[in-house]
């Protein structure tokens, strides 16, 4: 089954090819056209949509590639590089750079802070970054590139073909992506070529000059392609005709700069609140950056002049213009992100501050169910991420295992009834847990998994399974030998105790062991849970024996007791087995990533 995202990448590629299929004709109808200086406004309409299609599908390709072949490593950087703000403007600027989607960068930092791993603070830092990294993609297509589309498609394609190792596959979308991004640019390109001695448009792109309106038509066409590198294409696209002025390019630009955080606040409704402040901290900056440059938009042009090359020697007029235009709307683009940044930077604490008093936390319910702290449907969008909210998911629901296993040694050795069913009733949080991480852990399988993703994700459902089966253990096989002891009424004595606690002990230390293994991906947390077999062998034929000489001796009680006895050190060596077991999927992750790598 597909995912959403999955589905809408077929769309838009199925329709970018349907309209290109539509636009075969168009070299002979553009001639037509020059002759009759009347223009095919169904062609143009078509090369319009069917460019741009192909533009979105080959920026959700590569997009898609490249967080398969950098995702996990730039998600390791983002955590380890921007406790500095300074730094984690530059990873932010960085990682966006490199996975092209500034929305994923933007996930990731929701992950983080859900986690508490990063604080909104050091999130921060990193959206600044974010919002000047995803300028890339205007900048490259801002050069005169659309003539190797079609190498770069036949390149990716045949590292597609040739190849049968995933990575090679990836890096082949990847180069496809980029190649379909210069093909649709080109398509565009040569669709407006006709507007070029069309009056009427001419005049209204002179209007786009009026910055509230160029800003508000950019937002609105942002907001409703959901890409900010698609409104910055269309605009560039322009540019390389000489359709607009510099000044109609800035508020353009500035546009795209709010329509993108407007489908980042829309999507973060009804999320939790550390992803709506992400949102919020996204939207201020860019609205406040565009307030502030709205009355600067002429000087900042003529700066933007200043540093961006001059048109060849012998071009004059709209000629002039399409060949310097398409650098000066990129470079101002970026220029307007970098000073954001710049200006942002040093008030990101009392920024973090502000937002928390826009969107403080929602009160807690007088009755507060369990539900999963973790598991947003956002992460769903990036695999590792998904996996790493399981990872956490897990650690709680680990550390509610661990309560009961606690408590139910002294419950079951002297409690009373009641402290029985305090135990039972811990389970339910546990199982509540559990169904949610099942449910989540399937989402993420349908999703589009790399070989190790794939075993990673099969290694947390198994640790899911084996805490599980430990609740159930604790909550139906050892809380029913304690109501058997209150219904015998016979008590265990306290050698008999003693011997029992010490192996509860190691089989506790055992379980902590394997969870922290399991959510830290620690290789010597789970070695250490393995190396503890010897010890927990030797207590447990240390307890055989005891029981063993209680029962020939003259006090030894009933044979009821001797039995329940056993059973406990039996459950406990039980327990000690899914602990085992946790830890040897974290051993084999380990293993399978190291051969992985070296292929």
């Amino acid at each position: 089954m597909k995912s959403i995202e999955s589905r809408r990448t077929f769309l838009l590629g199925f329709i970018g090819l349907f309209f290109l299929m539509l636009l075969l004709p168009l070299p002979a109808q553009a001639d037509a056209a020059s002759d009759s200086k009347e223009i095919s406004w169904f062609f143009l309409i078509v090369g319009l949509l069917g460019g741009l299609s192909l533009f979105l599908f080959g920026m959700d390709k590569m997009s898609d590639a490249l967080k398969n072949v950098a995702g996990e490593k730039m998600k390791d950087i983002l955590g380890i590089l921007s406790n500095n703000r300074i730094m984690g403007l530059i990873t932010g600027a960085i990682v966006t750079a490199v996975i092209q989607s500034s929305s994923v960068t933007t996930v990731m930092l929701v992950g983080f802070v859900s986690a508490g791993l990063m604080s909104l603070s050091q999130t921060i830092g990193v959206i600044l970054g974010a919002d000047i990294g995803t300028t890339i993609t205007a900048q490259i297509v801002a050069f005169k590139v659309t003539k190797y589309a079609l190498l770069l498609l036949a390149i990716g394609f045949g590292m597609l073909f040739i190849s049968k190792r995933e990575k090679i596959q990836q890096y082949g979308y990847m180069v496809m992506g980029l190649g379909m991004i210069f093909f649709g640019m080109g398509v565009m390109k040569d669709a407006m070529e006709p507007l070029r001695t069309y009056q009427p448009f001419i005049d209204l792109m002179a209007n786009m000059s009026n910055p509230i309106l160029g800003i508000l038509v950019a937002a609105v066409f942002t907001a409703l392609v959901q890409s900010s590198s698609a409104s910055m294409g269309v605009v560039i696209v322009l540019a390389m005709q000489g359709l607009i002025t510099l000044e109609a390019g800035i508020s353009l630009a500035l546009g795209a700069n709010i329509g993108t955080c407007v489908t980042a606040g829309l999507a973060s409704l009804g999320k939790p609140r550390e992803a709506v402040r992400v949102a919020v901290s996204h939207v201020l900056f860019k609205i406040i950056g565009v307030l502030i440059m709205l009355p600067l938009i002429g000087p900042f042009a003529k700066f933007v002049v200043f540093i961006s090359p001059s048109p060849a020697e012998g071009l004059t007029g709209m000629q002039a213009a399409a060949s310097v235009l398409p650098r000066q709307v990129a470079n101002a683009h970026t220029l307007f992100n970098i000073g954001i940044g710049v200006l942002f930077l040093p008030f990101i604490t009392y920024f973090a501050r502000f937002v928390f008093w826009l969107v403080p936390d929602k009160p807690l319910p007088e009755i507060e169910e369990i539900q999963p702290k973790y598991l947003s449907e956002m992460l769903l969008h990036t695999p590792s991420l998904a996996l790493d909210a399981a990872r956490h998911e897990i650690k709680r629901m680990g550390k509610r295992v661990d309560l009961m296993n606690s408590a139910v040694l002294p419950a079951v050795l002297t409690g009373n009834k009641e402290a029985l069913q305090a135990v039972r009733e811990m389970d339910e949080e546990v199982d509540v847990l559990y169904k949610h991480l099942v449910n989540y852990l399937a989402e993420v399988s349908k999703l589009q998994l790399n070989e190790y993703q794939t075993q990673k994700m099969m290694k947390l459902m198994a640790a899911v399974n084996d805490l599980e089966q430990i609740g159930d253990v604790i909550e139906i096989s050892l809380v029913d030998l304690g109501e058997k002891r209150i219904k015998k009424g016979f008590k265990i004595s306290e050698a008999t105790q003693k011997v029992i606690n010490t192996v509860h002990v190691v089989v506790s230390d055992a379980l902590k062991a394997a969870v922290r293994a399991v959510v830290e991906e620690d290789n010597d947390f789970a070695a250490r849970v393995l190396s503890m077999k010897s010890d927990i062998n030797r207590l447990v034929a240390q307890a055989d024996l005891h029981q063993a000489k209680r029962l020939v001796s003259e006090d030894s009680g009933k044979f009821e007791a001797y039995s329940v006895e056993v059973d406990i050190i039996e459950k406990l060596k039980r327990i000690y087995y899914h602990a085992k077991r946790m830890a040897k999927t974290v051993v084999e992750a380990e293993e399978e990533k190291a051969v992985l790598e070296a292929a």
